[in-house]
């Protein structure tokens, strides 16, 4: 590997079409996940959507297979578990509620990531982040209130849970990946989630099930668009914005999400729940539009730009 040749840093404007889009691919993994669990199970469902993506990623891998090595397979497995972990209460969730409620209650993640960096290494989670979290429980609160005799239902719940285990997911990939070639330790990553809904069905009893049209189209597109092709225009591109900056552009996952629900599905929440879902939204993207403000004053101070 040449050290002294210099990587092209792309043009500001290109990193955030990359990154809008990989928000929108996501979007849409809600709306495909949704109708491929009318006919296919959960749990088959995942082992399905990363078995092919296991096959893709393996194929895009052929030439660099000789350097999987012990590191690469050990960290790989770590954060395998996390995301098997991750995908499987999030089919889970969007088979029990609605997509535009899951898509909301998964951006707590946001708010989970300084709770779970408390927990295991005593930072501080600072006002904001405790302002967003008090927020972010009222807006519970007003979704617990909604929906009819269901309120904060089973699928809510999961899906809360789905956001801790997302911000695990994302917290284990920043301590324990360093300097692994990226694309094999996906390839064990998405490997070792398929083992896990394998190994999942066949403790847990499932219902006979068919594989119609539809549900073949949204398998091959969660594997495909929001998992081999999000993580790599992520991994492309996420690197050249802040976190905070990350953060804020995330947070049009549940837009997507929202968008999907009311037009395709003809989805619709009540007031109440719409107000819910806004202090949850509002509890996200404060907090960062707030660091996202501080930071481009800290970096005018001192570059003078």
């Amino acid at each position: 590997m040449n050290s002294h040749v210099s990587e092209v840093v792309p043009r500001p404007g290109r990193v955030l079409l990359f990154l809008v889009l990989t928000t929108f691919l996501w979007g849409g993994s809600f709306l495909f996940t949704k109708i491929g669990l009318r006919d296919v199970p959960p749990l088959y469902f995942v082992l399905l959507r990363f078995s092919l993506a296991t096959l893709l990623m393996g194929l895009l891998c052929l030439p660099r297979l000789a350097l999987l090595d012990r590191t690469v397979m050990l960290r790989g497995m770590i954060v395998g578990f996390v995301l098997g972990t991750t995908n499987l209460t999030f089919v889970i969730g969007i088979k029990g509620t609605s997509i535009s409620r899951a898509g909301v209650i998964n951006n707590l993640f946001v708010l989970f990531i300084p709770l779970v960096a408390r927990l295991v290494w005593k930072d501080r989670i600072g006002k904001l982040n405790t302002a967003g979290i008090l927020l972010a429980s009222s807006g519970i609160a007003l979704l617990a209130g909604g929906g009819g005799a269901e309120g904060f239902n089973q699928g809510d719940l999961v899906s809360t849970l789905c956001a801790f285990f997302i911000a695990i997911q994302i917290i284990t990939v920043s301590k324990v990946l360093k300097d692994e070639d990226v694309w094999l330790v996906s390839l064990v990553q998405f490997g070792v989630v398929a083992l896990m809904a394998g190994a999942t069905v066949l403790v847990v009893p499932s219902p006979s099930f068919t594989l119609p049209p539809s549900a073949i189209l949204s398998i091959i597109y969660c594997a495909i668009f929001p998992t081999v092709v999000c993580f790599t225009l992520q991994n492309r591109y996420q690197r050249y914005v802040t976190p905070t900056q990350a953060g804020l552009i995330y947070t049009l996952d549940p837009v997507w999400a929202l968008l999907a629900g009311f037009f395709v599905l003809g989805e619709r929440l009540t007031a109440r729940e719409w107000f819910g879902c806004s202090l949850i939204f509002l509890a996200v993207t404060i907090p960062l539009g707030i660091r996202f403000v501080v930071e481009r004053r800290l970096i005018t101070r001192y570059t003078g730009s």
